[in-house]
């Protein structure tokens, strides 16, 4: 096998594989670098869909030589592959891997990252083209660009190929702190160069949502305030915070996932159609819907806005400690690990309609699912019948662990007199397509290489979620402190949470059997 064939079974094909280029991963040891980003590499060069000429540069503190860092890598391949390793492609894939010790804030880091990517560039044919993957701490992201700029890195003109930077989440920590790193970053990159990942966005029934709802007649005539009676999304996990306890301790659950995941989810959910799915055309829906979301006063955030942070309790039959025990957390700690919101889109399609929002650790099950609860229909044709009252129909788009779709529908019994019982049609993705290897990151490095920023966020999407968010984070720094732990882990979150569904006639699908579909 040649060093310039990346696979033994065929070759890759010139219409489909990415764009020749370079990327440089900073932050290299760390824990994104081996369980998500190489791993993808692996997967995209397996389909056939990563260039010939590709190489990476791994930039980290650590002291590492070129082969010590393939081997490192190589050892955690075989621990975090989504699949079987074919040796003769990982072969190739570890040639192509480089690495260079350096500190972010260091002049000399970029001065050597100048030379090892001519090198680098040089012997795989690389084009001239790179992109930057910031996997650090969100401190340095302002501080890494601001460096490349310095460097001659970031700039495109007709003598270069393209740059781009890939931004890893948090962006920012509230509305003025996205503004200021927006304009940072901006002092450097034009917009189109700057690439913000939700790794939400490369899940298949994510990008499947704009398909699903705009690819099939059937759906999109009823998608309105006429016919759906609400909307549910729901992410939750089964884990604590595990390592990330420092982390969480300045995020909390609300910055964590709300202005980024699932603000996501209620876009793509809630959006107009595009005029294409050119990349700023699908943003443009998206940003109109964050926009159109109604700002809530001080007293709607009481009303509307539930935090909970996990007690000791049971997960999978073991007794597992709270929130304020985990390693890195405040003994007493009022950082919340559970929101529930109700959100009002001010448009057209969607007045009238809430939508309910939660996500927390410590829950009974690992999901993520958007659920679309239909209006009843009239009940008058069956009064003088045996059915004593009509279930809505249900469409569930099941996001993780199992990705599919399903739709709940009402059917007669058989026999000869008239009952009714619920029918669940189920989609999953891997009955019907087959299992895949996926880390969910494929399809965004594979985006970002082709230049397309369709599921990337836009500065003023981000800037946008945060500024429905704030007004929650002011009101409740303003609040006295909670009383913490509110509900016990393995338990399904506060009772508030239950009583914002309940106040509305309403309530979350939350059992065993509600998430069997």
């Amino acid at each position: 096998m040649s060093s310039e064939e990346p696979h033994a079974n065929g070759s890759l094909k010139p219409d489909e594989q990415s764009d020749p280029c370079v990327m440089v991963i900073f932050g290299a040891s760390g824990d994104l670098t081996k369980r998500k980003l190489i791993p993808s590499l692996y997967n995209l060069a397996k389909s056939h869909l990563l260039s010939r000429q590709f190489a990476v540069i791994g930039i980290a503190r650590s002291e590492m030589s070129h082969e010590q860092f393939r081997e490192k890598i190589t050892s955690d391949m075989k621990e975090f592959a989504t699949g079987d390793i074919d040796d003769d492609l990982w072969d190739w894939v570890q040639r192509r891997l480089y690495y260079m010790p350096g500190g972010f804030s260091d002049d000399a880091t970029y001065q050597n990252l100048k030379t090892l990517l001519d090198q680098v560039g040089k012997e795989h044919g690389a084009h001239n083209n790179y992109f930057y993957y910031l996997a650090t701490a969100p401190d340095y992201f302002g501080e890494i660009v601001k460096r490349l700029g310095a460097a001659g890195l970031a700039t495109e003109d007709e003598n270069t190929g393209w740059r781009r930077v890939i931004i890893e989440k948090p962006f920012g920590h509230d509305l003025e702190s996205a503004r200021a790193l927006n304009v940072e970053l901006k002092q450097v990159l034009h917009e189109k160069q700057i690439y913000r990942i939700d790794h939400y966005l490369g899940k298949e029934t994510v990008q499947n949502i704009l398909v699903f709802r705009f690819g099939n007649g059937i759906f999109e005539p009823i998608w309105n305030r006429r016919y759906i009676d609400h909307v549910q999304i729901t992410a939750a996990e089964s884990v604590g915070v595990e390592s990330r306890g420092g982390y969480y301790e300045t995020s909390g659950a609300l910055r964590d996932m709300v202005p980024n995941h699932l603000f996501q989810l209620v876009t793509l959910t809630a959006m107009e159609p595009p005029i294409s799915f050119e990349a700023d055309a699908v943003r443009d829906e998206q940003s109109k819907i964050l926009h159109a979301i109604q700002p809530m006063s001080d007293e709607e955030v009481l009303r509307r806005t539930i935090r909970g942070q996990y007690g000791d309790g049971t997960a999978k039959g073991e007794r597992v400690p709270g929130y304020r025990q985990e390693a890195s957390v405040n003994p007493n700690s009022g950082v919340e690990t559970f929101v529930a919101l109700k959100i009002l889109i001010d448009n057209w399609r969607w007045a009238d309609v809430p939508f309910y929002l939660r996500t927390g650790k410590r829950l009974p099950k690992r999901v993520t699912e958007v659920a679309i609860q239909f209006k009843r229909a009239p009940f008058v044709l069956f009064r003088d019948t045996g059915v004593e009252k009509l279930t809505p129909n249900r469409l569930v788009i099941h996001i993780q662990p199992d990705e599919g779709i399903s739709m709940r529908f009402g059917a007669k019994v058989p026999g000869p007199i008239v009952k009714l019982g619920e029918v669940d049609m189920d989609f999953n993705y891997e009955d019907y397509f087959g299992k895949t290897t996926s880390t969910g990151y494929e399809r965004l490095l594979y985006d970002c290489m082709a230049g397309d920023a369709t599921l990337f966020q836009r500065a003023d999407m981000v800037e946008a979620g945060w500024s429905v968010v704030n007004p929650i984070l002011d009101i409740w720094k303003a609040l006295p402190p909670r009383s913490f732990p509110n509900y016990a882990a393995g338990t399904w979150g506060p009772k508030e949470a239950d009583e914002l569904m309940e106040r509305d006639g309403r309530r979350w699908r939350k059992s065993e059997a509600d998430f069997s579909g």
